[in-house]
């Protein structure tokens, strides 16, 4: 009889979640893995977005054409199929802007085109994932806290896609915060949110943009001014963790939001 004792290894994965990532953007496999349990694995696929340079650094506003080139074949259709051929349960895409520049129509046929690649992987967005988070919650009212780094125009094409979708957007627009990802901390986002947005007194709030450091102060929040904390990525995890069959572990998660109690709508998983 064998006496070896073996280390965990990482091989016992409850669920794997695959993420397409800007290429130089650590936000959405950093606060993932922060948030997830230890039997639940994330494994990134990264592609070339031009608004961004090496070190994370941005213009003060991203134009928007490398935002829609972002979502055009053939190089996250490529990203994708590389993903997918991994042995996986979901796939996720980590940007925001996108969906808000193709509008609801358009980001549909992103995904039909990309499901031609996944193997019949289960496929989520951020703003897919956000919808079928405001409605899990039942909120009807809700807030877009945009990244700095977008401009007046782009908040403005996600109110618009969010509205399309049935919500009351009460307020939009990009936070007052640096636009540097490394110069924007937990405290100066809570102070943005406390002081700007909870005033026009949302049902729920979405900290938008997978680049921006948010998911640290979402329960706290949730607590101090009583409505419901969404971010990019905390959203898009919950959502691919109903996708990939393990409720369970997203039910278990405590400390980042009432969201990971709620389930799904039917038809959204």
């Amino acid at each position: 009889m064998s006496t070896i004792r073996a280390q965990k290894d990482g091989w016992e994965a409850r669920a794997r979640i695959g993420v397409v990532v800007p290429h130089a953007d650590v936000g959405p496999e950093s606060e993932f893995r922060a948030i997830a349990p230890e039997d639940v694995f994330v494994h990134g696929s990264r592609v070339h977005f031009g608004a961004m340079r090496a070190g994370g650094e941005m213009d003060p506003k991203i134009p928007h054409d490398p935002v829609r080139a972002f979502v055009e074949p053939p190089h996250i259709d490529d990203a994708v199929e590389l993903l997918a051929a991994a042995p996986l349960d979901v796939i996720a895409l980590g940007f925001t802007s996108s969906a808000y520049v193709l509008g609801a129509a358009g980001e549909k046929d992103l995904f039909a085109r990309l499901a031609r690649v996944t193997r019949g992987l289960p496929l989520t967005g951020t703003t897919t994932a956000a919808v079928a988070g405001f409605t899990a919650l039942g909120t009807g009212r809700i807030a877009l806290v945009n990244p700095p780094w977008f401009d007046d125009r782009l908040s403005g094409l996600g109110a618009d896609y969010f509205t399309e979708q049935g919500f009351d957007v009460v307020h939009h627009g990009p936070c007052g915060l640096p636009s540097n990802q490394k110069l924007i901390t937990p405290g100066a986002l809570s102070e943005w949110i406390r002081t700007t947005v909870a005033g026009h007194q949302p049902d729920a709030v979405l900290v938008a943009g997978n680049g921006i450091r948010a998911v640290g102060v979402v329960d706290a929040l949730e607590q101090e001014l009583g409505f419901a904390v969404l971010t990019a990525n905390q959203v898009l995890f919950w959502h691919a963790l109903h996708l990939a069959g393990a409720a369970g572990e997203a039910h278990g998660i405590t400390g980042y939001g009432r969201l990971f109690a709620a389930e799904p709508p039917a038809g959204t998983v």
